[in-house]
């Protein structure tokens, strides 16, 4: 494949800019590829890893400088930090885009530190797993998965068409939407079942406590297969949950309502309204995977829901 970009700067290199590095080389998206990350260690790790041809570095604004796309891959609430630390080694022309899982809040306080000419397209690859750091990237993460671009108003369209074009090297599906609906839908596909995730740990915990019983440790597959994105990295969902509270509490609280009328039925013996439920809710879920074609694996259910929610930008919003 021909390079889409000369010099690509990636920020941070967790499990999300650690693949896309190693995608990048093995797919030859870019001519020269530079790498940092803030924590030490994890620097000192990227040169025993190698991976391919990407140089390390120390700083972000020694990776940005002189670079036609730059990827911060931090927690969203870190992305303004980076911005300001960026924002004066940025070249006219360049690209400068994120991974993060909130939008809003990212162009709201980002893009009043972009540099006139610096083109801002936020971008959100919808794949991960549950582990984190450099050793943790692959290669293939991003095939077949979607990727959200969320340009704010006024980004020019050959800036949008080069990061489609980028994401779509990497083999992902790409779609454009508003900073607001994808904030909107990812709450409810994403952000509260993690949130679900995190707290039955806690539930499971404090009735292992109450009972004196060992309720995790006889934990059937349900449990391990819903609590895995339990594993995920706290400071990273700690900041998701922050920076996109008001659509999560929305979510939150019709998912409570929801919860609260199966707790109804249950308690009322209404087998009716609950076998209605959960018919509606198998059927869909086979729509879902029939159309997209996709396994039933747990951690490639939310994607498919995603495709369902997501009406493309372009027809209003």
């Amino acid at each position: 494949m021909r390079p889409v970009v000369g010099k690509l700067a990636i920020i941070g290199q967790g499990l999300i800019g650690s693949s896309i590095t190693r995608a990048v080389y093995e797919r030859k998206l870019a001519r020269e590829t530079v790498i940092t990350d803030a924590d030490p260690k994890v620097r000192k790790r990227l040169l025993e890893l190698g991976l391919g041809e990407a140089r390390v570095v120390k700083t972000a604004a020694e990776a940005a400088s002189g670079a036609d796309m730059v990827i911060g891959c931090v927690p969203v609430r870190s992305y303004r930090d980076v911005v300001a630390e960026i924002a004066p080694v940025l070249k006219p022309g360049a690209i400068l885009s994120d991974v993060g899982s909130v939008k809003q809040g990212i162009v709201l306080e980002c893009l009043p530190l972009v540099p006139e000419g610096v083109h801002f397209v936020p971008a959100h690859p919808l794949a991960g797993t549950e582990f984190s750091g450099p050793d943790a990237g692959l290669p293939r993460l991003f095939v077949n998965r979607w990727c959200i671009l969320t340009p704010p108003e006024g980004v020019g369209g050959d800036a949008i068409a080069t990061a489609r074009t980028f994401w779509e090297g990497l083999g992902s599906k790409v779609e454009v939407m508003s900073p607001a609906r994808h904030d909107t839908a990812l709450a409810i596909t994403s952000h509260v079942p993690h949130l679900a995730a995190f707290s039955i740990f806690h539930t499971a915990l404090a009735q292992e406590e109450e009972d004196h019983s060992p309720v995790i440790q006889f934990s059937a597959g349900a449990f391990k297969d819903f609590t895995r994105i339990a594993s995920s990295n706290p400071v990273m969902w700690r900041d998701i949950f922050l920076m996109n509270r008001e659509p999560v509490l929305k979510a939150l609280r019709n998912f409570i309502t929801d919860m609260e009328a199966c707790a109804r039925a249950i308690e009322a013996g209404d087998g009716d309204t609950l076998e209605k439920l959960f018919s509606v809710s198998r059927s869909t879920r086979r729509k879902v995977i029939e159309k997209e074609h996709i396994s039933q694996q747990p951690d490639e259910s939310a994607d498919a829901l995603k495709d369902t929610l997501f009406r493309p930008y372009s027809q209003g919003d």
